[in-house]
């Protein structure tokens, strides 16, 4: 049963809880009012969400039409004026989402306002039974829930269940968007209860987004329908599909049958967050095991380095164990928003802070590379090798190319944008956790953390570091009502690791987790090793066999084509030492020549890596992740 305390202010059938989002899992998340990032790499990527994605998320959404699509709802004119795909709702209410998160960061006035003015909009739309949607159910159109494989009714409930729980958690319980967020549920509980419609949604989210909608009002049939929808996925009801049968929507076998994930990467990971948060809730440990297995194996096994996931660009799927083609690679940027999201619910019910580098690479190499410089641009895919020079996006509409290798502004399908968005927005509540000992640092970032421990104990730490520049994390307890366990991550890259406390000598730490008791006054100071490392597949991962990438703490380098004009990069040979010059990583090499060519002598080269998140910033380019070993 949730932990969470629970207050009312709610029209509908649950009351709201406050903001701190507990769960029944191993550690309790923080809120956003607890944690506050300030300075470096994520400060800097959270202003540019504030300042440039979120609102250039909302000009295109205006600009593309899907906000229009509900206008022309509440005037009459649809179908004929509807514009976009069928699922074009959800990116709206993942716009909303980020708002939210957003106002529980950095209150502003207009963005209050703006999701005031959307989810009046909303509700406008919204049937008397509680159905609300765009594509679906008037004259015209489709049926309601007529083609529950591809009609993402539910999925976009989800979504809009999702921004209902931000709002919730940042902004109080007497709210409108919630009341909206609790109609639509408990809409699906009717129509799709035990005794109700047997199907699924072809795309997962309503499963966790009805769990989390049970945490914040405490009303268990939320939680029940979402196991309800959890175990009847798995039995073939969706029907066949030309990217991989039953498979491609998890519905070959029941999720606590499978090895691995298999088929849609961004549905496969939901679903599995889905899974998680229902057997938290209910105590179903045999359902939390099998989850954790099939992740574990997709880590070990079908996941790139960078941490993205899919290697088919047929139907954005995973391939077979191992099946990791560099130059193939798919990982779309939504897949790492959701491995994100799954990662820290396993990490939350666990303990295991194996997950926590997780989120890490994926964060550092995947959320991160997604947006342009000026938050403007975005990757959909997430390749690790572009053989031929990107292609310059259309700068004035949604892009139905996501593989061209540059960000495009906007695209038909424009889930990567207002995804990353909400996920940059609500960063400052995957940093930290507390328990009955303590406070748990799980990822670093320059600021603060104010948090009451179970036993109603305040604890204040700063965080002082720049990393990932520099591998030194310096936290120092301001207050505390009495000593407390501090622990801190030590990623798995990290052999070498140091831990010096209250002024002490430096203790050689092991990667995992470090625990230290601390109190009032007391400074911890963990260092990383930072230096260039070279890293090697798995040779069963024979698209890159006899090839090598280059790694800097969390990051991960590329060879981009901007900085070496004169080298072919498909035409090269490295050697096993990088060196670090100013800040600058070098490798030496040696190019080969190619068969067909004029030039038949190898020639000495000195290749210039940069970070894989800011590859593709500059302009029309190549670029390689792994190189090959001469």
């Amino acid at each position: 049963m949730t932990t969470e305390r629970t207050e009312p202010g709610v029209d509908g059938r649950g009351t709201v809880a406050a903001v701190r989002p507990r769960t029944a899992g191993r550690y309790e998340p923080l809120g956003l009012g607890e944690v506050r990032i300030d300075g470096g790499f994520w400060a800097d990527r959270q202003r540019l969400n504030r300042d440039a994605i979120i609102p250039h998320c909302d000009e295109w959404l205006e600009r593309a039409g899907w906000v229009e699509n509900f206008r022309a709802a509440v005037a009459g004119t649809l179908p004929a004026a509807r514009k976009g795909r069928l699922f074009t709702d959800s990116d709206v209410y993942k716009y909303v989402e980020a708002l939210a998160w957003e106002t529980g960061r950095e209150p502003a006035p207009s963005s209050d306002a703006r999701i005031g003015e959307l989810t009046t909009l909303f509700r406008s739309v919204l049937e008397p039974d509680g159905y609300l949607n765009t594509f679906y159910g008037r004259d015209g159109q489709p049926e309601r829930y007529s083609d529950l494989a591809w009609g993402h009714e539910l999925y976009c409930y989800g979504h809009l269940i999702q921004a209902a729980v931000a709002h919730a958690r940042t902004s109080g319980p007497d709210d409108d968007l919630v009341a909206l967020g609790v109609a639509v549920a408990d809409h699906v509980c009717e129509v799709f209860g035990p005794d109700g419609d047997q199907g699924i949604c072809g795309h997962p989210e309503i499963e966790t987004a009805l769990v989390e909608l049970y945490r914040v009002t405490g009303e268990r049939r939320y939680l029940d329908q979402a196991r309800v929808f959890v175990d009847r996925r798995g039995h073939d009801t969706l029907g066949d599909t030309m990217y991989g049968g039953a498979s491609y929507y998890q519905d070959r076998r029941p999720i606590r049958e499978l090895d691995a994930f298999e088929g849609h990467a961004v549905r496969a990971l939901y679903l599995a967050a889905g899974a998680v948060d229902v057997a938290v809730e209910t105590g179903d440990d045999a359902l939390l095991d099998a989850v954790r297995r099939q992740y574990d194996r997709t880590l070990a096994r079908r996941t790139y380095l960078h941490g993205g996931m899919g290697s088919h660009h047929h139907g954005e799927t995973y391939g077979a164990d191992f099946e990791l083609p560099a130059d193939r690679a798919y990982a779309e940027t939504c897949a790492a928003v959701a491995s994100v999201m799954l990662a820290w619910r396993l990490l939350l019910a666990t303990g295991d802070e194996r997950y926590g580098d997780v989120i890490e690479r994926a964060l550092f190499n995947v959320v991160a590379t997604c947006p342009a410089d000026d938050g403007r641009g975005f990757h959909y895919v997430n390749t690790l090798h572009r053989r031929a020079p990107s292609v310059v996006p259309d700068a004035e509409n949604p892009s139905l190319f996501r593989t061209g290798g540059m960000r495009s502004p906007w695209f038909t399908t424009s889930c990567c944008p207002t995804n990353v968005a909400r996920l940059l927005a609500s960063l400052g509540g995957y940093l930290a956790t507390v328990d009955d000992g303590g406070v748990q640092l799980h990822q670093y970032a320059a600021g603060t953390v104010s948090a009451a421990l179970p036993d109603g104990a305040a604890v204040r730490l700063s965080v002082t570091t720049r990393y990932p520049e520099d591998g030194v994390v310096a936290v120092r307890v301001e207050a505390a009502d009495r000593p407390f366990e501090l622990s801190l991550r030590v990623p798995g890259w990290a052999s070498g690791a140091t831990l010096a406390a209250r002024g002490g000598a430096a203790d050689a730490v092991e990667p995992g987790r470090v625990t230290i008791t601390v109190a009032a006054g007391d400074e911890v100071v963990l260092t990383l090793p930072m230096a260039p490392r070279v890293t090697v597949a798995d040779p069963r991962v024979d698209a890159v066999r006899g090839c090598v990438a280059i790694e800097r703490g969390p990051v991960v380098y590329c060879a981009e084509s901007v900085d070496q004009p004169d080298v072919d990069l498909d035409l090269i040979a490295v050697g096993p030492d990088p060196v670090e010059r100013d800040g600058i990583i070098e490798l030496a090499g040696t190019t080969v020549p190619a068969p067909d060519g004029d030039d038949a002598e190898p020639r000495a080269v000195t290749l210039r890596l940069t970070p894989y998140h800011q590859w593709g910033n500059r302009g029309v380019s190549t670029m390689r992740v792994w190189l090959p070993a001469g």
